[in-house]
């Protein structure tokens, strides 16, 4: 069983950042890749970002490249999403998620734990 807590979410301005932190219980997480999804009100959750586990792989969906960036630190058993040049469209509610394989996958459906998410919303 994994556990995982996020943090690091708010009311942030467009065009500031935010750093999003899932922290894990379990001394197997370094054996997993991880992945960031976030859901908006009235849709569905969507793939955001992941990583694989040693950290040496990303992917981002489109939306977000070049202004999200995901990280691993396997010694502080946490994932980290830092966000910059936020932008209202990117309101919702941010979940982590394991994957327990060595690699990260877009579908939300092949991740095995989730977080209970934490609200990011961002003003125009």
């Amino acid at each position: 069983q994994v556990q995982l807590v996020e943090s690091g979410g708010g009311v942030v301005q467009a065009g500031g950042s935010l750093r999003l932190s899932c922290a894990a219980s379990g001394r197997t997480f370094s054996n997993y890749a991880m992945g960031w999804f976030r859901q908006a009100p009235g849709k569905e959750r969507e793939f955001v970002a992941a990583i694989s586990r040693t950290g040496g792989s990303t992917y981002y969906t489109d939306s977000v490249k070049g202004r999200f960036t995901i990280s691993k630190d396997n010694a502080k058993n946490t994932v980290y999403l830092q966000m910059n040049s936020l932008k209202p469209e990117d309101t919702a509610v941010y979940y982590c998620a394991v994957r327990r394989t060595s690699y990260y996958n877009t579908n939300l459906y092949e991740y095995d734990y989730w977080g209970q998410g934490t609200q990011v919303t961002v003003s125009s």
